[in-house]
């Protein structure tokens, strides 16, 4: 498969999971309306952050290292080891689910059952569901591994869709089972996603496609755990290169969700108010989910793929380092302007985005203020999303150990900062302390990245400049409607929230049209794939 087959592939899986996320995002803020009208906050803070981040840590911690070590390097590999390799996920998820859901029982603050029935199975349901969807990791990554778009977007597409059905019929139906409902909902999102892969590889192995392709699995029976004859059960290059990102994903998972350790371990809010946290976090970062981070996953494969790990810019294939220089900075164009775009438009409507969505429980207090400053977060969101992929595509194990130290040093800071701007700022705080912490991980991205082409006649960093032009069009917009949401919302009525809406649209168009005037590489580059 050469360069460019990759690139195209790649576009189309970030094209497709960014449909698929759209989807997911929509759906899910449907249910959070809805099920704001059925059930308490406290009930929505323990599902949103306590359990659900007890499902994402047990997740992260079993198989993230494994997937970025695996999906390095070319598909021509020994797949017996690789998936041999991965299968180790299982008994890893399972010490961790186990482990952590001691802790969420036994350690922390336990919720008041008469607001939150049923907390004890909400955990065990969690963290069991995270031991089943680690049972389809093997057959994940193969799919990732070869690009295979449709059904990754079918199978999630319908255990989301499942689980929805399966959580409004138990909302209206059953309201008082409580964490019943989200157990059950979770365990059914599991087993379809599984499932879905199960069966997709028992219609695909031994077909023509599959022989045509020349799929390196031929059997289901190969896709479990195989010892072989005279050689290692697994291959230890992966092995020591997914150990160096294990650490490193410890790590990242601290920053990631670290707003959410520091609720659920230090109190500092509570169950309510982290309700409404979530909510409000979750609307923030809709661009961030649906748009950034699937185009971070498909190219961290495409980059992986194109430019060989641990080899300076010199020992590359120069057509390859052009290409990857080229996606590179067009990459860091994209991301930049959507990113200038939320922040922007974001602060003159958090308020009204609030007020529709979840009436004055949400746009009153501390909401509209919290949004404003999560549309800024984006900005740094967009640009770490794709200076992190390409660092992590070429970085050799020991650059990524040495980057595990300044993780270790950033995860320490950013629960720090995050207690102490929380202390002060209230839920705001998280989000301070967010963007300090991507602030240095985008400094210390770009630094590896200006150092890797330095050598070579390339500069992707280009892609963080925008043109002059479009930079005053911004600034001109936002205070437009920075002075319309002061004179006519959100308490002028529905003529003036109206009024102000299509003074947004008349800005948001001409800012369109002087991208489409100025940034006429990027406008090509994303026309042609």
């Amino acid at each position: 498969m050469t360069s460019q087959d990759v690139l195209g592939q790649t576009t189309r899986l970030a094209s497709s999971t960014a449909l698929l996320q759209v989807l997911f995002r929509v759906v899910t803020f449907g249910l959070n309306a809805f099920t704001l009208r059925y059930l308490s906050r406290e009930l929505i803070g323990v599902v949103n952050v306590r359990l659900s981040l007890l499902y994402s840590t047990v997740v992260f911690l079993a198989r993230e290292a494994f997937r970025r070590a695996c999906l390095s390097g070319s598909t021509k590999r020994n797949w017996t080891k690789t998936i041999n390799l991965l299968w180790l996920t299982v008994p890893l998820g399972a010490f961790w689910s186990l482990f952590l859901g001691l802790v969420w029982l036994y350690l922390l603050e336990v919720p008041d059952p008469s607001l939150v029935p049923h907390y004890q199975a909400g955990v065990v349901a969690f963290g069991l569901s995270a031991v089943i969807e680690l049972l389809g990791e093997p057959l994940w990554v193969l799919a990732q591994a070869h690009l295979f778009v449709k059904l990754k977007v079918i199978a999630e597409s319908l255990s989301v869709v499942s689980k929805c059905i399966l959580t409004v019929i138990l909302v209206v139906l059953y309201p008082h089972w409580g964490l019943y409902i989200f157990s059950l909902a979770q365990l059914l999102y599991v087993s379809v996603l599984v499932m879905c892969y199960i069966i997709y590889f028992m219609m695909f192995l031994g077909s023509p496609e599959a022989t045509k392709k020349s799929f390196p699995v031929v059997r289901m029976k190969a896709l479990l755990p195989t010892l072989v004859e005279d050689e290692t059960f697994v291959n230890w290059k992966e092995a020591r290169l997914t150990w160096s990102f294990f650490k490193q994903s410890f790590l990242k998972q601290i920053l990631t969700e670290g707003e959410r350790y520091v609720m659920t371990f230090l109190n500092v809010l509570n169950f309510g108010d982290q309700g409404v946290y979530d909510i409000v976090n979750n609307l923030g970062s809709l661009v961030a989910r649906f748009i950034f981070l699937p185009i971070e996953e498909s190219f961290y494969v495409f980059f992986a793929k194109v430019l060989e790990r641990g080899k300076n810019v010199k020992d590359q294939k120069q057509d390859d380092v052009a290409m990857a220089a080229n996606v590179l900075e067009l990459l860091l164009k994209l991301v930049l302007l959507i990113g200038l775009t939320i922040t922007v438009f974001g602060y003159a409507y958090s308020q009204l985005a609030l007020d529709i969505y979840g009436g004055s429980m949400l746009s009153s207090g501390t909401g509209p203020d919290l949004l404003r400053c999560y549309s800024l977060y984006v900005l740094f969101l967009a640009i770490n999303g794709v200076t992190e992929c390409f660092t992590f595509a070429l970085m050799c194990k020991e650059e990524v150990d040495r980057y595990n130290f300044v993780m270790l040093a950033l995860s320490f800071t950013f629960l720090c900062i995050s207690y102490f701007l929380t202390q002060w700022y209230g839920s705001i705080g998280f989000i301070l302390a967010n963007c300090l912490n991507m602030g240095i991980r985008i400094a210390h991205s770009i630094h590896y990245i200006y150092d890797y082409f330095k050598e070579s006649t390339f500069g992707p960093l280009r892609g963080l400049i925008p043109s002059l032009f479009l930079v005053l069009v911004y600034i001109l917009s936002g205070v437009i409607t920075g002075f319309s949401e002061v004179f006519l919302c959100c308490d002028k009525g529905w003529m003036g929230r109206l009024i102000h809406i299509c003074i947004g649209a008349l800005c948001f168009a001409a800012t369109f049209i002087m991208m489409f005037s100025t940034e006429t590489k990027l406008i090509h580059f994303v026309r042609s794939q």
